[in-house]
């Protein structure tokens, strides 16, 4: 498939095949596991105390750092535990609510999406971008946002390759901490401005949406500038700040990379002259998707489920906590339909599968040194 033809299908709207039989049986199968085990699939207790913890535990962190820390051996360590506490409210609050999977009632799903404005980054510019345009597009070059990093990556067999791929095995780790940087300083106003996220596009904030915009930031730059600043000298502040930040941006990155960015996973295009997939839109997903660490508890608490990123994105509505028990049920369905389940066994088995793609892809390739073209995916139904 021709890059013009990546360029065209990336303006239209894609559609998937119409609803497969296996999608339904597995929601069938997932409805009657809830029913059977009296399980709730949102406002589950063991959610509100996690939110407790970290939310406890990252205004902890700030103050300590901010207004307690006399010294480096005290600051770093504390700067360390509030970037991962930053990561751990993404992943685990936020992400539930922005998917509507934290509880039945709007209102708190809207309150927990809203902390991702705690952490800097913009609930409602997420929510387009993740929510919107990953969860239907997901590894599609062109439409799916989450795997364009202009040129300084190629992520996907279908994007150009230039001469500094080659080493991007070694040097995307490090940049990867830029994300949460630009997400703060540059993306969400860039996206606004524009009204559009990568080549689809996004409403832009009006009323509400835009206080909650602009409040967002304003707080966000209170806490991370503002009240620091009247405590510590600028380069301190400056210096922090691009600390935890990229420390942030690294692991939030790297969670993300693992679910999709691997060996395992596939990066279907387009058909031919066409703006549909070849896939039903669940085949799609599980197939595009790879799992890792799915029997690490600690793992899961952590990363809020997003180890089991093939629930996720099939059940998106289901909070995180019920991820470990339905993805048996998602495993033994795909495996009676002939769907392939892909998953690494552990956290260093997926960091391994994506630097080996990532070497994979800024590899030259034979007969094409700007692109190179995957083999035709067949139908996995």
């Amino acid at each position: 498939m021709s890059v013009d033809h990546i360029r065209d299908v990336a303006q239209s709207r894609l559609t998937f095949r119409r609803d497969s039989t296996f999608h339904k049986e597995l929601r069938r199968r997932v409805d009657a596991y809830f029913h059977r085990s009296n399980r709730s699939q949102r406002d589950c207790p063991a959610m509100y105390l996690k939110t407790a913890i970290i939310l406890t535990g990252f205004g902890a962190f700030y103050s300590l750092l901010v207004f307690v820390a006399g010294s480096w051996w005290q600051a770093l360590p504390l700067a360390v535990l509030l970037a991962l506490s930053m990561a751990a409210i993404g992943f685990n609050i936020e992400h539930d609510g922005s998917h509507d999977s934290y509880s039945n009632h709007a209102w708190i799903n809207r309150l927990a999406a809203m902390t991702m404005d705690l952490i800097g980054a913009s609930s409602y510019v997420w929510h387009w971008k993740h929510v919107v345009v990953h969860h239907t597009y997901v590894n599609i070059t062109g439409h799916d946002a989450d795997i364009d990093i202009s040129f300084l990556g190629r992520l996907t067999p279908h994007q150009k390759r230039f001469g500094l791929h080659r080493w991007q095995h070694f040097y995307l780790w490090p940049l990867y901490g830029l994300n949460v940087v630009k997400w703060h300083l540059y993306d969400d106003f860039r996206d606004v401005i524009l009204g559009r996220i990568g080549a689809t596009r996004m409403p832009r904030p009006k009323r509400w949406e835009l206080v909650g915009f602009v409040g967002g930031k304003v707080l966000f730059m209170t806490l991370a500038f503002v009240l620091p600043l009247l405590v510590h000298p600028l380069w301190t502040v400056i210096l922090f700040y691009v600390l935890i930040a990229g420390l942030a941006g690294v692991v939030v990155s790297v969670v993300f990379q693992l679910a999709h960015c691997v060996e395992e996973a596939e990066f279907p295009l387009p058909q031919e002259n066409r703006s549909s997939m070849e896939n039903a839109w669940a085949v799609h997903q599980v197939e595009t998707t790879v799992d890792f660490g799915r029997r690490s508890r600690i793992l899961s608490w952590l990363l809020g489920g997003l180890n089991f990123q093939i629930e996720h994105h099939l059940f998106p509505r289901v909070c995180h906590v019920n991820y470990p028990a339905i993805s048996k049920v998602v495993e033994q369905t795909c495996r009676d339909f002939g769907v392939r389940y892909g998953e690494h066994v552990s956290f260093r088995a997926g960091l391994l599968s994506h630097f080996r793609w990532l070497r994979r892809m800024g590899a030259p390739t034979a007969g094409s040194p700007q692109l190179f073209v995957a083999p035709e995916h067949g139908t996995a139904e």
